[in-house]
């Protein structure tokens, strides 16, 4: 079959050729907001879209249209759709069996107020869950916890979503840090280095972020002390290890310090008022529950932790690895009509290279893997029967038929994008700013995450990009990866993948609209502030 190269200027202007390509993205964001349209609804027609620009435009085939949007339905179920599954699914383990009940008490325990109960779980524990295993599992995760401690399912998402901020640049182990320092050949650890100079400080404004949300300026004044230990030992944590060892532990370390710190300080001090959501869904105080108790619920999600971090950790995962002892039972399958067809130019890449499509079926070593591996667990500990179980199956099922068609139909419509050369047309848009670069520069990390729901992905295409452009003005390259992952990782709230999953969680599908419109303009704001930052590094 014949190869197609990609055009990223095609109609010989390339502002006017990034405004066709962002179409669109720009559709996707009318129809999930202004029209309100169901979420795999708004993704059918942004496919569509995308597909006209691609073949009349980009003069893509469109057997390589169609193969693009197979291969974006296809990640979106597996591993990403695949991991929500997983971790609603053990997630219903607990509240069927009762133990939840004893999760959602030992947390009051710790404290009975609401607003601290968030950073303890969205903030502390969501940024292990990152850390540890990433792809969509902290948010589903957590969520769904707050949602059985009180919280309306709305706000439960917003805040699971916006405090993934704090440790989505070095989820699963740092690889949205590592794997673009790899591509564009630079040392990981300066990479890091340059993130630390601005995201722990941020999450220390998200952890306040958060008490607002929930209970405005009064819940801030009457929490603070409690916001900074949470907070300021996230960050200082993050900073030290960013700095001498690298994003890989990066989240894990800082969510155990953060947690731990909290913890203890709340033995000692304690709100005026204690703030409740919904005051009629109190923990009775009066039902005492042994250590032992408490430990046996929890330990479906330590095994998780503890699964999840093995299954990331470099010399398991080398297992796996095409020369690995275990590499045959992970499945490479090349899409036809796609894989190396599509030739990818300069400056998005240093040379003419073919662009790889191949779906990796990894049924042994993934996330999903580690997590339906703590469901068996699980149900053997809480003695779960087959009908049980059965039920559980069923009710996910139906629960998660809109939204995994949500996240299919997204990713679809995102690889068309990225195949055609639409998204790279973005990008050069945004690098042919010159010296005002640094600006857009997290923008480009901010698109490439909405359109791929990954800062891994978002790395992978606009990390040369960046270094290539950064090197042309006269910059250090690092700074600009960096920019990219951090820029990245404030589009994590507001992508359609990561709604979708946040959606899921909590019983909203066909309502993602809302959530949308809950955390677009937070997204938006701390965008400004990393271009801004961005900015006056370059200045300075």
């Amino acid at each position: 079959m014949n190869v197609w190269e990609q055009v990223y200027n095609p109609l010989s202007n390339i502002w006017v050729s990034a405004i066709i390509a962002a179409i669109p993205i720009i559709f996707f964001i009318i129809m999930l907001t202004v029209l309100k349209l169901k979420g795999y609804i708004a993704g059918l027609y942004s496919i569509i879209v995308a597909g006209i620009v691609a073949v009349f435009i980009y003069k893509m085939p469109a057997l390589f249209v169609l193969m693009s949007a197979l291969y974006g339905a296809l990640s979106g179920i597996w591993p990403v759709a695949s991991i929500v599954f997983a971790a609603i699914f053990l997630y219903k383990i607990t509240v069927k069996t009762g133990k939840f009940s004893i999760i959602e008490k030992s947390i009051s325990l710790i404290t009975a107020d609401q607003r601290l109960q968030v950073l303890i779980v969205a903030f502390s524990f969501g940024a292990f869950l990152e850390g540890a295993a990433g792809f969509g599992a902290p948010v589903a995760i957590t969520a769904a916890i707050l949602v059985g401690l009180g919280f309306s399912p709305i706000l439960a998402a917003s805040l699971c979503l916006i405090a993934n901020i704090a440790g989505g640049a070095y989820g699963a182990m740092g690889i949205p840090v590592t794997v673009p320092a790899l591509l564009t050949g630079l040392d990981g650890l300066v990479v890091g280095r340059y993130t630390a100079l601005v995201l722990p400080a941020l999450s220390i404004v998200v952890a306040f972020l958060l008490i607002y949300i929930i209970d405005g300026f009064k819940g801030i004044r009457q929490t603070y002390p409690a916001i900074l230990v949470s907070g300021v030992s996230f960050a200082i944590t993050q900073v030290i290890v960013l700095t001498f060892l690298g994003a890989a532990l990066a989240d894990i370390f800082a969510a155990i310090v953060s947690l731990v710190a909290l913890a203890l300080f709340l033995q000692v001090w304690k709100p005026k008022e204690i703030f409740r959501i919904n005051k009629e869904k109190m923990v009775d105080r009066q039902v005492k529950y042994s250590f032992g108790e408490i430990a046996y619920a929890w330990l479906p999600f330590v095994f998780l932790t503890l699964s999840v971090t093995l299954f990331n950790l470099s010399f398991f995962k080398n297992l796996f690895i095409p020369d690995g002892p275990l590499g045959k039972f992970v499945l490479l399958l090349p899409i036809p009509g796609l894989n190396n067809l599509v030739i990818k130019h300069a400056p998005i890449v240093p040379q003419d290279t073919p662009f790889a499509a191949v779906f990796k079926l990894d049924l042994l070593s993934s996330t999903t893997t580690a997590i339906v591996i703590t469901i068996i667990v699980a149900s053997i500990l809480f003695r779960c029967s087959g009908k049980l179980l059965m039920d559980i199956t069923k009710e996910t099922a139906k629960e998660l038929f809109s939204p995994v068609l949500t996240i299919s139909s997204v990713l679809a419509f995102a690889y068309i994008c990225t195949y055609s050369g639409m998204s790279s047309t973005l990008g050069l848009a945004f690098a042919s700013t010159g010296v005002a670069f640094p600006l857009f520069s997290p923008v480009l990390g901010w698109l490439g995450v909405f359109l791929t729901g990954s800062v891994v992905n978002s790395g992978s295409l606009f990390a040369p990009l960046q270094a290539v452009t950064a090197s042309q003005i006269g910059i250090a390259p690092e700074t600009m990866v960096a920019v990219n992952v951090m820029g990245g990782t404030m589009a994590k709230m507001i992508s359609p993948q990561s709604i979708a999953v946040a959606a899921a969680a909590v019983g909203l599908a066909g309502k993602e609209s809302e959530l949308f419109k809950v955390t677009i303009k937070y997204s938006l704001g701390f965008l400004v502030v990393i271009g801004l930052i961005s900015w006056l590094i370059f200045k300075i």
